[in-house]
């Protein structure tokens, strides 16, 4: 059972040949490209106004000059979402639940924010580290904490993206498995069960969107800070 339960996490292979690359390239060809035409059809009016509205939320926290971000956050957010989403899909994987990919995808993103601060800032970077009027005595010992901190965050950023997905696939499989049992059983609780997997599974899509989102914020606020 604990084997079946987690073979689900597993990348799977085609002739030696990581499918998680196939997956990752999936998401980039689900969106319809504008064409030639000078008007366009009304799936790429709604998708030009959800990306427009997005991007908006996006950048919102960050000033101007961090608004060259806003293509690269962007994609990152539809990149993030879509495979989220996909991955809920029956007999798919989800790319996110590795943490080779999501803490890939956090610590060059974050490594880079810090870049930017300390080239074009490195006052107001170092600034975070010391609170204002903060005593003498905890100076050593606050620098060293928000040190940690500070360093720790694309660690958390990783791992929550990755870990709150693996939670929501484990639990949908357990559910899953047991209402199968049920129904073949015969038994009442087990319409009671296909009820709650359904539940389930629609606030599974909501978390993976939120989840992308989270993250795609995250590192907008961190940008913040830095620019």
């Amino acid at each position: 059972m604990i084997l079946n339960l987690f073979d689900q996490f597993a990348s799977p292979t085609l002739l030696a040949v990581p499918l998680v690359i196939f997956a990752m390239l999936a998401p980039w060809d689900m969106y319809p490209a504008p064409g030639v035409q000078w008007v366009g059809s009304r799936l790429l009016a709604i998708q030009a106004w959800t990306f427009k509205t997005l991007a908006q939320q996006i950048v919102m926290p960050v000033n101007i000059k961090g608004h060259k971000w806003a293509v690269l956050l962007l994609s990152l957010l539809v990149f993030l979402i879509t495979m989220n989403m996909l991955g809920t899909l029956p007999y798919t994987f989800t790319p996110t639940t590795q943490l080779s990919l999501s803490l890939g995808l956090a610590f060059p993103l974050w490594l880079a924010t810090v870049i930017i601060g300390l080239r074009y800032y490195p006052v107001r970077s170092f600034s975070h580290l010391l609170p204002e009027s903060t005593p003498t005595l905890l100076i050593p010992a606050l620098i060293i904490i928000e040190t940690i901190s500070l360093l720790v965050r694309p660690l958390a950023l990783g791992v929550r993206l990755a870990a709150n997905l693996t939670a929501g696939h484990m639990i949908l499989q357990m559910i899953a498995s047991t209402t199968i049992s049920m129904l073949y059983l015969l038994s009442p609780a087990g319409l009671f069960g296909a009820i709650i997997l359904y539940l389930l599974a629609c606030l599974e899509l909501m978390v993976a969107a939120i989840q992308a989102y989270v993250f795609v914020l995250l590192l907008s606020l961190y940008l913040q800070e830095n620019v």
